[in-house]
């Protein structure tokens, strides 16, 4: 797998995270109403997954030949 690649998949994986963590309560996965300490985390380690995929896009692209 390249790292463009594996990027993207970090990317999606990321946001797919990111939403569901977000969404938890609308999709009958929370145990109470409002945002609780394991969507912060969820949230958290979403965004931190989407961008270790984007800087390896970014970081591939800018890379010389």
């Amino acid at each position: 797998m390249t790292q463009k690649t594996l990027g993207l998949a970090l990317i999606v994986l990321g946001m797919v995270l990111l939403i569901i963590s977000l969404a938890a309560d609308l999709l009958g996965l929370g145990a109470k109403a409002g945002i609780g300490w394991k969507q912060l985390i969820g949230v958290a380690v979403g965004i931190l997954v989407f961008l270790a995929g984007a800087w390896l896009r970014h970081r591939k692209a800018h890379l010389p030949s």
